[in-house]
């Protein structure tokens, strides 16, 4: 398991500091710049990002409140069934940021966290005839294909991860 930039986990890590963006978000060419899997991070490319665009099978996927709200209770969920300690959730309208501690891979987690997600919101949005793709059935793509992992393997790390988590998401631009 490697960490951001290549970095190696120094042994069993306290947490994980998790972040996965909604589907079409941050496509790759974007102009923030991107991360290519196993390559890091690349520059923008307005033509990349056209073509992702146009693969793309759904419209982009921005969560609205109540959505934002059914995500963070689906992932306490998902964490006290598994027995993971959840530290902090914050789901924007284009990201979901998770500090938890497990005994699984971060892989793992996220897939795990993504996948009760998905599931309460298709539920939802069955419910209420909200969140529709292009074709207007009920949207089925509501994450990215990945995210980011970071290990945190301090308490000073775990704190201002947790922080970040808990109180910067309205100050960052």
């Amino acid at each position: 398991m490697t960490n951001r930039a290549g970095e190696v986990p120094r042994g069993e890590p306290l947490a994980y500091f998790l972040t996965w963006p909604t589907y079409g978000t941050w496509l790759p060419g974007d102009e923030r710049g991107w991360v290519k899997w196993h390559r890091g991070f690349q520059p923008p490319d307005a033509v990349k990002k056209l073509e992702a665009a146009a693969r793309m099978a759904e419209n982009a996927c921005r969560l609205d409140r109540d959505e934002r709200r059914l995500v963070e209770t689906a992932i306490v969920a998902c964490c006290g069934v598994r027995g993971w300690a959840l530290h902090a959730v914050n789901c924007r309208s284009n990201h979901v940021h998770v500090v938890v501690t497990a005994r699984v891979d971060p892989d793992t987690v996220r897939e795990q966290l993504k996948a009760w997600c998905s599931r309460r919101l298709m539920e939802a949005a069955q419910n209420r005839g909200g969140s529709v793709s292009r074709d207007g059935s009920v949207r089925t793509n509501w994450w990215a294909e990945r995210g980011s992992q970071r290990y945190l393997n301090d308490e000073d790390s775990l704190e201002a991860a947790i922080l970040y988590v808990r109180d910067a998401q309205d100050t960052v631009p």
